[in-house]
């Protein structure tokens, strides 16, 4: 037994439940790999500011989740909460929206940070993949992403899925909401903190999740009252492509999520099956983070969805991905001479695309064939000194127990077609 464990509210991914993970990372970026998306990767962690700046200061991310800390040189750095900052920071850094073709659209894939209390569904460490379209402003692109994210998640066979979706505006009608959400906010009972976050980012209180503010949100101010004719159309827009796409979603009026930078279209992908940590991914436009974090106009759209909370929906309905076996063939020799020509063999196979394991360790034949059985393969190859003399090996089906010998010359051919 190790001394250590895995910290708080992290878990480790190991086979053969990580094998359903690279499936889901595979089936979310599919649709992205089709539609022009190029592979971003960015640094794990960032400069404090670029997450206050962007994702918001009045936000729990911000004020309580992140994972900040000082280098020896004094730079105050954060462990990545999100990703959307950080990919707009590397487009400007490398001036993708100067090549002359937008939107510039990118997918990434990796693991993000936030410190709060550890949860079915909910960790301190957790796994998305996501996606954004920066440097356009329509609502074609905003359509095409949702129904990107539809698209995978049906890939995987889910069908209990709700996309929910709303508009916040933009910098012309969103202030005069803003104004009258205050006014109303403020005759209501809460605590200190929420009060702050009035004057800040009103909006944020709507997302409040305690039934006692909930309660006493009833009768709000609903920004769908308040948007201006451009916003109006915009919205609607995004709305009848989805519905001409065949993509069913639900108008949420309270619908803000949990980051100060987004403008107009948003959404939220929520799963029943998950409990109160509903939600399995979401996104939307943010027009004007690009200059929030010093960079120029660049109206932008984008989403993350949750690996971790997409395999929970998938145990929710009860689904087993079909994934390919990790192991097809499984190389049992007898005798040294038989180890090293049946390790070329293997090697062989390997090198054909065949998924070829081997029994190390000198194994005699009745633990390498339980070996042979617990690896998954279809297929086990065995050889003795008198399989060599003979020049053959025994190709045995695991699972119908017939076995013949076939000629060491021809075992990639023989293999493929015994897989057919």
């Amino acid at each position: 037994m190790s001394t250590f464990k895995a910290p708080k509210g992290t878990y480790d991914l190991l086979p053969p439940d990580s094998a359903t993970y690279l499936a889901v990372r595979e089936a979310i970026s599919a649709p992205l790999k089709r539609s022009g998306y190029g592979y971003v990767e960015t640094p794990g962690f960032e400069q404090v500011e670029l997450f206050s700046r962007g994702v918001g200061e009045s936000t729990d991310i911000v004020t309580k989740e992140m994972y900040t800390l000082t280098t020896r040189g004094g730079d105050q750095l954060a462990l990545r909460p999100e990703g959307t900052a950080s990919v707009l920071r590397a487009a400007l850094e490398a001036n993708l929206h100067k090549a002359g073709n937008l939107p510039v659209k990118l997918w990434y894939s990796g693991s993000y940070y936030r410190y709060e209390r550890p949860q079915a569904g909910r960790y301190r460490h957790f796994s998305q993949v996501g996606a954004e379209a920066i440097g356009a402003e329509d609502p074609a692109l905003d359509a095409e992403l949702i129904i990107l994210a539809v698209d995978a998640y049906k890939s995987l066979g889910l069908k209990n899925f709700r996309l929910l979706l709303n508009s916040l505006g933009d910098k012309e009608c969103r202030p005069a909401y803003r104004a009258a959400l205050q006014d109303f906010l403020r005759g209501l009972e809460l605590d200190e903190d929420t009060r702050r976050r009035i004057e800040i980012n009103p909006l944020r209180v709507l997302d409040d999740k305690r039934e006692a503010v909930q309660k006493q949100l009833v009768g709000a101010p609903m920004l769908r009252d308040h948007l201006c004719e451009a916003c109006k159309e915009y919205h609607e827009e995004v709305r009848a492509l989805l519905t001409a796409a065949g993509v069913a979603f639900e108008d949420d009026e309270k619908l803000v999520r949990g980051l100060d930078y987004y403008t107009r279209t948003t959404f939220e992908f929520v799963h029943d099956g998950l409990g109160s940590q509903s939600a399995v991914g979401g996104g939307g436009r943010y027009d004007g983070l690009s200059e929030m974090i010093g960079g120029p106009a660049l109206p932008s759209v984008g989403w993350a969805l949750g690996v971790d909370r997409t395999v929970l929906a998938l145990k929710a309905e009860g689904i087993d991905l079909e994934l390919p076996a990790a192991t097809q063939v499984f190389a049992v020799p007898l005798g040294e001479e038989a180890r090293r020509v049946l390790f070329g063999v293997v090697t062989e196979l390997r090198r054909a695309g065949v998924a070829t394991d081997f029994a190390f360790g000198g194994k005699g034949l009745k633990n390498a064939m339980k070996s042979a059985n617990r690896s998954g393969a279809r297929f086990a190859l065995v050889a003795g000194e008198r399989d060599l003399a003979e020049g053959v090996v025994q190709l045995k089906d695991l699972e119908s127990g017939e076995q013949k010998a076939v000629s060491l010359d021809t075992v990639v051919s023989e293999v493929r077609s015994a897989q057919s």
